[in-house]
């Protein structure tokens, strides 16, 4: 089998397509797997770091500007050129793009190119070049079951859930313990997504100067790279040697999550929905902090099924300081039943097979 996967800007749009990936390769270990995506973008770091090939484009997303977006037409013109050069030198079976605005020209690329094509869609709320690529899309793959209802072409969509790192399914939590060197204590992890969030990491300095003596938590804390420098710089303010503070360790990016994951009690985080996915996979307890700068307000929306539920506690970025952050995460790590009962709960929720499904559908659509 020859696969072309697109998708990327955020590490919500690459991960499930590296998830993809692996598990063709599960299946055909001798499949060739091409990337596409932005040279300069998270793709382009994380996708080598797992030994994919990949090639790019020239892609920017469209800005509120109208003026802008001349430039921006023209981008995507030239972009589906070359998406259409990579698909006639690799020749591949069957496309699939995960979101994310390098997923629309490779999609238009494909559709000319007449090469069968799998969208999949990670939120509820439909993206712009999920929404464009619909209409010539083979298959449209959906998260939840709302999202079929706001696709125009329902007949195309299967319901699978979104991909789950197989690292993040299988690692244990002894074993992550021990490669993390985490003690015998409760360990949290705070991370803001791939590019960081800057109001979650101004709540989680001030959490970290109260807790810098503690002796009973542990934290992990992922600043995004492009705020790391400035956290660096704000706790050193405030005469924080972190690197002394064996319970704590700050970085930039969490390369190693399924190890992260594994060893956490609770995790504090945004509402994306493949960070959703492998929380509930792993029936970890949360506290979820939404993204107001999204489209139709979706990491809310997501994170409110997982409250509803009592599968997670939600705090809004209006509500978030350090002290109601200290205060969501003392209320969890104080009560042993309620903190089982929030994990079990997101775990009932959890789809721990949604590759395995995918991959069904592209063989569906190869072998037609």
């Amino acid at each position: 089998m020859r696969i072309l996967l697109a998708g990327g800007g955020t590490a919500g749009h690459i991960n499930p397509a590296l998830s993809i990936a692996d598990q063709v390769r599960l299946h055909d270990p001798d499949a060739e797997v091409l990337f596409v995506g932005k040279r300069g973008n998270m793709e382009e770091k994380l996708v080598t770091k797992r030994g994919y090939a990949i090639d790019f484009i020239e892609i920017e997303g469209f800005k509120r500007s109208p003026l802008k977006n001349i430039r921006v037409v023209f981008k995507t013109l030239k972009a589906i050129a070359q998406s259409k050069k990579i698909i006639k030198k690799f020749r591949p079976d069957v496309v699939v793009t995960t979101g994310g605005y390098v997923s629309g020209p490779v999609m238009v690329a494909a559709h000319q190119s007449g090469v069968p094509s799998l969208i999949h869609e990670s939120n509820v709320y439909p993206g712009v070049a999920v929404k464009m690529a619909a209409r010539t899309a083979t298959r449209i793959a959906v998260s939840f079951d709302k999202t079929r209802e706001l696709i125009a072409q329902k007949e195309k969509c299967i319901k699978t859930g979104n991909p789950v790192r197989a690292e993040i399914l299988e690692t244990t939590r002894e074993q992550a313990r021990k490669a993390l060197r985490i003690k015998d204590k409760p360990l949290v992890l705070v991370f803001g997504g791939s590019l960081g969030a800057q109001k979650l990491n101004e709540a989680v300095l001030g959490y970290i100067e109260n807790i810098q003596n503690a002796e009973n938590v542990q934290l992990i804390f992922g600043t995004g790279e492009r705020n790391y420098a400035e956290v660096m710089g704000a706790l050193s303010e405030k005469q924080i040697n972190v690197p002394e503070c064996e319970h704590i360790k700050v970085l930039p990016y969490i390369y190693n999550m399924n190890e992260a994951m594994a060893a956490a009690d609770v995790v504090i985080s945004r509402a994306g929905a493949i960070t959703l996915a492998e929380l509930m996979a792993l029936g970890k307890p949360s506290v979820l902090i939404p993204s107001p700068n999204v489209a139709y307000n979706h990491q809310e929306t997501n994170a409110r099924q997982l409250e509803k539920n009592g599968a997670a506690l939600v705090l809004t970025e209006a509500e978030l300081t350090a002290k109601t952050l200290q205060e969501k995460i003392d209320l969890l790590l104080s009560d042993a039943n309620r903190l089982y009962t929030i994990g079990e709960n997101a775990k009932k929720m959890g789809v721990r097979d949604a590759t395995e499904r995918i991959y069904e559908i592209i063989e569906e659509i190869r072998l037609k």
